[in-house]
């Protein structure tokens, strides 16, 4: 079973009201749906999504009235929701506990498995099959971006090197390579977890369903309802937090001297600082130790969702 992180904190970020619609875009297993349904009068409403087809099983064990799922990624979320404006929304980024702990989905660098790596098992390619087709470049690229790994040259050179005599196929071949080809690492951190990182990020294209996501819920939210992100690593964090504070300035007009009475009013506010899990959440699972809540509300001012972050701008810096 998948432990949700943060519950009590997110739950708290939310501000639920009991007749309030609320959006919980990374439905995993249900764990924060089933803590949002617990807070909800009998004319409140969840909205779930979720682009696994595990999840989308779990959900249907969820019999409430209240509760409403559907199989999306949460950059489908305006088709989701159509005209619907909503209280709060809660995303849990990054990859489940489950995901990782089935070998037959082949996340982990832990179990000899298919390398497939895909969120949606029905769409897109493998990351086995990215390997076999993309150039060294690309590949030295995505491990030094997305896995922030300083010896993304050695193990691009290795994967190239390597996959002329035989396919890439299984997770643990990977994971060997790798470790060949990295000369030192952090103590107590394996050798291949930058770059399983990395290729799973890619494959999912996750940094980019982050950006297009965000202008969404900002422009579903309605005045005062509060949009909550946890992410796992400084990638993902990077693009909330500028996100957050973006929309947190008052948009100026160029070369238009305004009083301070006549400021515009931002779109988002920030709520309070962010929010890391207690030891004692560390401690019970050692997973939710690299998670980081931002909370935003929305405000009365004007939002245009077009003027957003472009996916994968800025990354690098």
């Amino acid at each position: 079973m998948h432990t949700p992180v943060l519950t009590s904190e997110a739950m708290a970020a939310l501000a639920i009201r009991a007749d309030g619609i609320y959006v919980d875009g990374t439905f995993g297993r249900g764990g924060h749906s089933r803590a949002i349904l617990a807070q909800l009068g009998p004319a409140g409403r969840l909205i779930a999504l979720d682009r696994d087809p595990e999840a989308a099983e779990a959900a249907r064990a969820l019999a409430d009235a209240r509760f409403t799922f559907f199989h999306s990624s949460f950059s489908g979320l305006s088709q989701v929701l159509g005209d619907i404006r909503v209280n709060g929304m809660l995303f849990d980024l990054g990859v489940s506990s489950p995901q990782l702990d089935d070998p037959a989905r082949g996340f982990s660098f832990r179990s000899d498995a298919p390398l497939d790596m895909r969120m949606d098992p029905t769409q897109g390619a493998t990351a086995a099959q990215w390997l076999a087709e993309a150039q060294e470049q690309e590949i030295r690229e995505v491990i030094r971006t997305y896995g922030e790994e300083r010896f993304a040259k050695q193990i691009a050179a290795a994967i190239v090197a390597a996959r002329g005599s035989e396919p890439i196929t299984r997770a643990r071949q990977l994971a060997d390579l790798v470790a060949k080809a990295v000369r030192t690492r952090e103590p107590g951190q394996d050798p291949a977890t930058r770059t399983f990182q990395a290729v799973r990020i890619h494959v999912n294209r996750e940094l980019e369903e982050v950006s297009l996501m965000l202008p969404q819920a900002a422009s579903h939210l309605v005045a005062g309802g509060r949009l909550a992100l946890i992410s796992f690593h400084s990638l993902e964090d990077r693009i909330v937090k500028r996100f957050m504070q973006a929309l947190a300035r008052p948009q100026l007009p160029r070369g238009l001297p305004l009083r301070a009475s006549e400021m515009p009013q931002p779109a988002l506010k920030l709520i309070g600082r962010p929010i890391r899990p207690s030891e004692h959440e560390t401690r019970s699972n050692p997973r939710a130790r690299s998670a980081l809540l931002r909370v935003a509300e929305r405000t009365a001012a004007p939002y245009n969702p077009d003027n957003r972050i472009e996916p994968g701008a800025r990354w690098r810096n």
